[in-house]
């Protein structure tokens, strides 16, 4: 049987030659803009089976020759990045032996190098020791059931409702949905209530792998800006009047890669706003339990009056207060939407872990006890990490956040991802910010650097930092291999 390519996918010239660098930066122009659709192929930016659009088009859009965009197509042929059909044009293709970065991403580098892109905390052996003790016999129990729980553990649901209501938002356990994570919350969400080529108003910067699940689904990213000193609410509620987007995402607390916290009465305008534009508002709470100096803020939805908190949806995670081997989330919406996506749920996936659950349960009922030691150590590992670069790179620059498990660290100059791509050498893996950006080109001057290792290796990986750049950087190579980002 011949193999046919999916219909209905298919890339524009426009927008591909927006990801796209000056094809005059480095020379020959083809290979240049090869290595760089190369490089989306395996970051997800561009999809696998999309049809790649004409050679006269892309031509007209890059304004290069119909030459230049033939030998482009004829490498990534040659790469296993593109196959063609007669008749059917070029389409987009995964090479032999490559795997996508977002898969590379979550794989634990096997070199020794000091690991600064993922901003994951460990949990103490000692903590899940416990844990696994304790719900042992429980787990016994459970044995004898199917195992299936789509809504997840009612127990559990129970006591993440009962969180939310003890932090100030009246909740039932009818209005939680366990889920594989964070981020499953998010894209059973995006799946239910968006389609491709609706507006999602987006941070920017923001967490790399909800933009990465927006690109995914096809959706039109309205980008709002947080800068060091936070959201620029008039914007924000400008974007939500102007688009009237289907969803908004937000990181309130302690904002990923920013670390900035939304104050109150911010929070209460972005509610009326939504509200008064009709959207699906997206608040991930995922570091809410990060305070580090001040009082751990209320939910997103208690500052709205109840008429303007009914489009709310509230994601939650275990990954970064506790450990993200756990892979338990949770969303609390309306519970009629809860139905709703517990049936989006199970075409993929028929309920969480019955064991990674109870041992949700468990480190939640020890909250008092493992939090706190957990914050202070994350306080002296983010104080070390401001000495270290305040000692060994004194030209960058950053606010101290209140929360959250990074540093947003501004350069100073435009060097972000070659410096990435050249500190792998040195024994430091780490991430530009572009990649925390929804369109391409922005935030070349900033490192997100994360405190979540100890002080000793954050003074060494600074070092190491301050000695690639000592030694000079090289033009971007444009496609490093394998990143990861948390």
């Amino acid at each position: 049987m011949e193999e046919r390519e999916p219909e209905g996918r298919t890339l524009g010239s426009r927008g591909l030659a927006a990801l796209l660098p000056d094809p005059a930066a480095a020379r020959p122009a083809y290979r240049h803009l090869a290595r760089a659709i190369g490089a989306l192929i395996l970051d997800g930016r561009v999809a696998l089976h999309a049809r790649l659009p004409a050679e006269r088009e892309l031509a007209a859009a890059l304004n290069v020759s119909r030459a230049t965009v033939t030998a482009v197509y004829d490498l990534l042929r040659e790469g296993g990045y593109a196959r063609s059909r007669q008749g059917s044009g070029t389409w987009t293709a995964l090479p032999e032996g490559r795997t996508p970065r977002g898969v590379t991403r979550l794989l634990r580098p096997q070199d020794s190098a000091i690991d600064l892109a993922r901003a994951a905390p460990a949990l103490p052996e000692q903590a899940l020791a416990d844990a696994l003790a304790q719900v042992a016999p429980q787990l016994a129990e459970h044995a004898h059931t199917p195992g299936y729980h789509p809504y997840g553990l009612p127990e559990l649901r129970a006591s993440v409702a009962e969180r939310y209501t003890l932090r100030g938002l009246a909740t039932t356990p009818e209005q939680i949905l366990v889920t594989s994570g964070a981020q499953h919350a998010l894209t059973l969400v995006l799946g239910l209530l968006s389609g491709p080529g609706d507006r999602v108003v987006v941070e920017n910067p923001s967490y790399p792998n909800a933009l990465e699940a927006m690109r995914r689904a096809r959706l039109r990213t309205v980008p709002v800006p947080v800068t060091d000193t936070g959201w620029d609410v008039e914007i924000l509620e400008s974007a939500l009047r102007r688009a009237v987007p289907r969803l908004a995402y937000l990181i309130p607390d302690f904002h990923n890669p920013t670390g900035c916290l939304m104050p109150t009465a911010e929070r209460s305008r972005v509610l009326r706003a939504a509200h008064r534009s009709g959207t699906w508002l997206v608040v991930d709470e995922t570091l809410v339990d990060l305070a580090l100096d001040v009082a751990a803020p209320a939910p997103f939805a208690a500052h709205g009056a109840p008429d303007a908190v009914g489009k709310v949806i509230t994601v939650g995670s275990m990954s970064k207060s506790y450990w993200g081997g756990l892979r338990v989330g949770w969303l609390r919406a309306p519970s009629r939407l809860v139905t709703e996506l517990a049936g989006q749920r199970v075409a993929t996936d028929m309920g969480g872990s019955v064991l990674d659950q109870l041992l949700a349960l468990a480190l939640l009922a020890r909250e008092d006890a493992l939090l706190p030691p957990r914050l202070d150590r994350l306080r002296e590992q983010r104080a070390a990490l401001a000495a270290a670069l305040t000692d060994q790179l004194p030209g960058w620059t950053w606010r101290l956040p209140p929360g959250g498990l990074s540093l947003w660290v501004d350069l100073g100059e435009p060097v972000a991802s070659a410096l990435a791509e050249r500190a792998l050498d040195y024994g430091v893996r780490i991430e530009g910010g572009a990649f925390f950006a929804p369109d391409p080109g922005l935030f070349e001057r900033r490192l997100r650097i994360p405190y979540t290792t100890g002080p000793a290796v954050l003074h060494e990986a600074v070092q190491r930092m301050a000695a690639t750049l000592a030694d000079g950087l090289p033009p971007s190579r444009g496609d490093r291999g394998p990143r990861w980002i948390a």
